[in-house]
């Protein structure tokens, strides 16, 4: 029996890396390419037996490009046609897949840089609220001849329905009292959930007795501050219905599997649909009151399409005329606003009827100051100042249609005809608010002479100075000018006594100071605005000012070595006392330093301050701070320490990383970070020096391996330190620094016994075998190249590690010890060498 060889075989590791390179060979492409499209040979085979004859068969092929997911894709296979034509809920399908793609047509028509009413519903319900008890008044209706038997004559049925609405008319009234906001807002919604339900349950008379009784509510002003939030409520409910009804009438206009195009005239309409819009029209022409029957009506505008090419603007008009009767200015100017949504959402290019809409608007202005208004805010003890902003959602959103895509010499007259009102507050806010920043930008000084001009009673010039800063943050004035708007503007905005219309006002001006400005300019502003805003600690309540402030600044200021150099700047950090706040606002700072910071830094007016805004973030963090938070801090943080070099004065990198360890101890990734850039620093330290054997450098690296040393112990993560140490043991091994090297080793020969079964990755706890498995292979491999020591033998590392995982527990149904013994095989055969697969080049 052949006895085992003592030895492993002599291997030729450059003779085995050069037979197995790959050969180079030139390709030859020929015809084919991956991009041409597939050619698909078909085969048919045809079997054919005859009674005492052989089988035979005989087969064609063709040769074409076919994509076998075409008819898929397109629609057009047997079985969904079948389908189609047999189901009715296929046919349903197909219209509602025709009316979105409709909808979606219909929504084009106004372009994007159209702001829509979506977009101000939330701000207009957050912002007019009120603690006062409110009211909803509800005509039920009786139930009288609700329980008679349906009559098969349609007449019959018209008529009993017209009994129905008229009954509505005369009902029952239920008054609920004293509702808190959120109950009345819960109620509202209440009634559009009510309203689907009896739609979709085919009560249509029910349908719009909510919608009627729901519009009334928009003629109560008796707590006037809640009315803006009042109408978006409301009108939510008309858009649902009018949505509802414009549906029901395109769903009948299906006939014989056809459907209207998206672009229908009249003509594709027909009679039934044609008969059931008429209808409509008429029940809404019979609703008695007022602005219950504008409402309903404008609702269902759209629905003109069905009925004539000119019904839209046929109807824009009379409606606009219809809001001259009502009396009450507040009321009417948000009818008009409706009719303006309504009117942009189908007829955008009927402009006629929008400017007819404002220029009433300007006629009857004139009442806001009227006995009527004035007895009213009176009763309900609403000063002036508080009464106009009621007007500006509706205002605002007037302008804003008028001025959409409008031409200058437009908007030039919108302009002089409020001059011709006095240069009123309100007008001139919701002009600056609706028309184009262009515009204004251009007109700056005429405005800034307009604001002057108007009478601070009822609206302060202080939000006309802040409109106007809103159109400068967006659009540029003439560059002539700038200097003195800007002059202007804080003129009014620094006589401020109240600290939150000052930094209301401050906000919008900071950008502008910013954007147009140098620091100097920068600087003042900041100062003026510690100096309002330190008093009393008025900061402590204009926090998301401050922030706002603070990242319009950073915004515009990349080079760091400026905005430090910003005398107020760091004064200015120091308001925001609230640690949540403060650390939101360091995150901003360091977020704009790693996007914006293109080169290494060694600034000392840099290093220091944001040192101390990342000591700021770090010194957050407590037992109670998510993990995800804990990531964001020190991924911001090991982002600045990246961008950190002095070059090649080594010792002050060494001092700085030394610095940062005792400032970010709690942070685990930082040290991590910090152990891996100190590694890179001894070996760039070995790469410049290369050749020179003083003592300072050699005793510089030995400073770098204990710093790593003395760090890797402070680590929680188990696998952390293993690699840690032996990443450590490497350099130290490159740079001949043989003792510290052991060390290394050795203390991760002892970590290996703590290695749990299970360990936490992510959230979740996985077995520990196979990361273990990595960790020694990888030490298996550098152990390869580490000398033996002198006092402790051959191999004595090597020993060291067997030892230990020889008395480790392994899974047993788990081959990772055998995997682990076979590297040490591998390991040994490499030892048994003349010439190692790798070594580490020493010093010339």
């Amino acid at each position: 029996m052949a006895a085992f060889p003592w030895h492993s075989r002599n291997r030729n590791y450059k003779a085995e890396f050069a037979s197995c390179r790959l050969e180079a060979v030139p390709l030859e492409l020929g015809d084919y390419h991956p991009l041409k499209p597939i050619t698909v040979t078909e085969s048919k085979t045809k079997k054919v037996s005859r009674k005492g004859s052989t089988s035979s068969t005989s087969s064609s092929s063709s040769s074409s490009v076919v994509d076998p997911l075409s008819s898929v894709l397109d629609g057009t296979d047997p079985l969904s046609m079948f389908a189609a034509s047999a189901d009715p809920a296929a046919m349903a399908a197909a219209t509602d897949s025709a009316r979105k793609k409709r909808d979606r047509d219909d929504n084009s028509i106004v372009g994007s840089d159209f702001e829509p009413w979506a977009s101000k519903r939330g701000e207009i319900l957050a912002r007019y609220t009120t603690t006062e008890k409110l009211s909803i008044n509800l005509f039920m209706g009786s139930e009288k001849g609700k329980a008679g038997t349906a009559t098969s004559a349609m007449s019959e049925k018209v008529r009993t329905r017209l009994e129905e609405l008229d009954d509505f008319e005369e009902g029952s009234q239920k008054e609920l009292l004293n509702l808190t906001q959120q109950d009345y807002v819960n109620r509202i919604e209440e009634l559009n959930q009510s309203l689907k339900d009896a739609w979709a349950s085919d009560q249509k008379v029910k349908a719009l007795k909510i919608v009627i009784q729901c519009s009334k509510l928009l003629s109560d002003t008796s707590v006037i501050q809640f009315y803006p939030s009042k109408f978006v409520l409301i009108t939510d409910i008309l858009d649902t219905f009018g949505k509802l009804v414009y549906e029901r009438i395109f769903s009948m206009c299906v006939d014989n599997r056809s459907i209207l195009p998206d672009h229908f005239s009249p003509e594709n309409v027909n009679d039934t649909a044609k008969e059931t819009c008429l209808n409509w029209f008429f029940k809404i022409a019979s609703i008695r009151e007022l602005i219950p029957r504008f409402y309903v009506e404008a609702s269902i505008l759209k629905c003109n399409k069905f009925l004539s090419k000119m019904g839209i603007s046929e109807c824009l008009p009379r409606l606009t005329c219809m809001v001259r009767g009502i009396g009450d200015p507040l009321v009417s100017v948000y009818a008009r606003a409706y009719l303006c949504r309504v009117g942009m959402e189908v007829a955008p290019h009927l402009k006629e009827s929008l400017n007819k809409n404002f220029f009433d608007f300007l006629l009857t202005f004139k009442q806001i100051h009227g006995d009527t208004v004035q007895n009213q805010l009176v009763v309900q003890g609403v000063e002036l100042p508080s009464y106009l902003p009621l007007y500006s959602p509706a205002m605002d959103w007037i302008f804003q249609c008028i001025s959409y895509h409008a031409p200058e010499a437009l908007l030039t007259e919108m302009m002089e005809r409020c001059k011709k009102l006095g240069n009123n507050a309100l007008l001139l806010n919701s002009v600056m608010s609706a028309f184009r920043a262009e515009f204004i930008a251009t007109r700056s000084m005429d405005f800034i002479g307009m604001i002057k001009e108007c009478d601070e009673s009822g609206f302060p010039k202080h939000l006309l100075f802040r409109s106007l800063g809103l159109n400068l943050a967006l659009a540029d004035p003439p560059e002539g000018d700038r200097l003195q708007i800007l002059n202007e503007a804080w003129k009014v905005i620094t006589k401020l006594k109240n600290p939150q219309d000052y930094i209301n006002c401050a906000e919008v001006w900071v950008e502008y100071t910013c954007k147009h400005f140098t620091k100097r300019e920068v600087n003042t502003v900041l100062a003026d605005v510690i100096k309002h805003m330190t008093p009393d600690r008025a900061f402590e309540d204009s926090y998301p000012q401050l922030q706002s402030i603070i990242k319009k600044v950073i915004a515009h200021f990349h080079d760091f070595s400026v905005l430090f150099s910003v005398e107020k700047f760091l004064p200015f950090l120091d308001m925001f006392q609230k640690e949540s706040v403060r650390v939101e606002v360091c995150k901003c700072i360091m977020e704009v330093f790693i996007k914006h910071q293109q080169e290494p830094t060694k600034d000392p007016v840099i290093l220091n301050a944001l040192l101390h805004v990342c000591k700021t973030m770090h010194d957050s963090v407590n037992a109670l701070t998510l993990e995800d938070e804990k990531r964001m801090l020190a991924y911001l943080i090991n982002g600045f320490i990246k961008m950190v070099s002095f070059g090649r004065d080594f010792e002050q990198q060494l001092s700085f990383y030394v610095e940062a360890r005792s400032m970010f101890c709690n942070l685990e990734p930082v040290l991590v970070q910090l152990i891996h850039s100190v590694n890179r620093l001894a070996m760039e330290t070995r790469k410049v020096m290369k050749g020179n054997h003083s003592r300072k450098t050699a005793a510089f690296v030995r400073a770098c391996v204990a710093y790593c040393f003395i760090t890797i112990p402070s680590l929680v993560g188990i696998f952390t330190r293993l690699n840690l140490y032996l990443h450590s043991g490497q350099v130290a091994l490159a740079n001949q620094c043989l003792s510290q090297a052991d060390a290394f080793f050795k203390a991760a020969i002892s970590l290996v016994p703590e290695v749990p079964k299970m360990i936490n990755i992510d959230g979740k706890m996985r077995p520990s075998e196979s990361f273990l498995l990595e960790f020694l292979c990888n030490f298996f491999s550098t152990l390869l190249i580490v000398p033996d020591h002198p006092e402790h033998g051959v191999l004595f590392l090597v020993r060291e590690l067997l030892n230990v995982i020889q008395d480790y527990t392994w899974d047993d149904s788990s081959d990772d010890k055998i995997r682990i013994y076979t590297c040490v095989l591998h390991l040994l055969s490499a030892m048994s060498q003349e010439t190692y697969l790798y070594h580490i080049d020493k010093d010339e």
